[in-house]
């Protein structure tokens, strides 16, 4: 069983460069994999692998970041290790929108998964995902509004239009793309602005199914692609075409072929890229049969 530890800290770092090959050398060690971004602003990332080394790492970046608790963690398991490799980024921001965000922090307005249900029940209330749109498509809050905005670095141009009098309610996943957003809004002069802490993680974590206002799945950026109440492996895959997620009932599809294409890209596709996937597929159950693991196949 492997375990998968997400995490982000916001704070003024130095030496990032410097620190950089320090965690890649631990994470080489530890067999850790999955991503960390390293930012001036801030760190964020989500890892796995064996517990007692995982448990190794969290400890280094505490030390090697020179901080003592992240501003928000979540904790899952997997029966496979979602990530192939483990890799450390250096990034201008954590998560891009424009305006770095500074270690203040105003705990009043992050909400627990409690009082997100009392909020989700008020009425005016504007409840955005700052989710790209894909992901709002395996699963979100209900009555929740997405913006429609593939890069995040262009969600500015959205949050332009909300009045500034409006209650707003936001989240995300791990709750670092609300953390930014939150900022912002308070930067813009928003005084009514609310955040999912944790992220939607934490709420399907902490939240009884029965009193659950998540509707459908979450979209996680690993091999397990989605995950359900309590964080239990959720039943999207990964179609190979377009690397958009793929459920259930888009799988009984004409348009889905496995390991080429399904009903978001078959019609996009070119016969040339239909048939290199096709070849692709083919080399990856030769390999399946003859017991080995094909360069491009991915466990789900």
């Amino acid at each position: 069983m492997f375990q998968i530890f997400a995490f982000y800290k916001f704070k003024n770092f130095k030496y990032l460069k410097k620190n950089k090959i320090i965690l890649q050398n631990k994470i080489i060690k530890n067999k850790i994999k999955g991503t960390i971004i390293l930012s001036s602003e801030g760190i964020n990332g989500t890892i796995s692998g064996k517990i007692k080394n995982l448990n190794k790492m969290k400890i280094m970046l505490k030390k090697t970041m020179k901080f003592k608790s992240f501003d928000s963690q979540n904790n899952s398991t997997s029966s496979f290790n979602p990530f192939h490799r483990g890799k450390i980024k250096i990034k201008k921001e954590v998560v891009p929108i424009g305006m770095k965000v500074s270690t203040i922090k105003n705990l009043d307005n992050y909400l627990s998964p409690i009082k997100w249900n009392k909020l989700l029940k008020e009425k005016n209330v504007k409840i955005i995902d700052t989710r790209k749109p894909f992901e709002y498509n395996v699963g979100t809050f209900k009555d929740s509004i997405n913006p429609n905005i593939e890069n995040f670095r262009n969600f500015p141009k959205y949050l332009k239009k909300v009045k500034k009098n409006n209650k707003i309610g936001i989240f995300c996943t791990g709750g670092i793309r609300c953390e930014k957003t939150s900022y912002y809004l308070k930067k813009k002069g928003f005084d009514n602005v609310y955040q999912l802490k944790g992220g939607i993680l934490n709420y399907l974590q902490k939240m009884d199914k029965k009193e659950s206002l998540w509707k459908g799945e979450c979209y996680v950026f690993d091999n397990r692609i989605s995950v359900k109440h309590e964080l239990k492996q959720g039943t999207f895959s990964m179609c190979s075409g377009c690397r958009k997620p793929v459920s259930l009932k888009e799988k009984k599809s004409k348009k889905y072929v496995e390991g080429v294409s399904c009903p978001k890209c078959h019609d996009y596709l070119t016969e040339s890229q239909k048939d290199r996937f096709a070849m692709r597929q083919k080399q990856i159950l030769i390999a399946k049969k003859m017991g080995k693991k094909h360069i491009f196949q991915k466990e789900y």
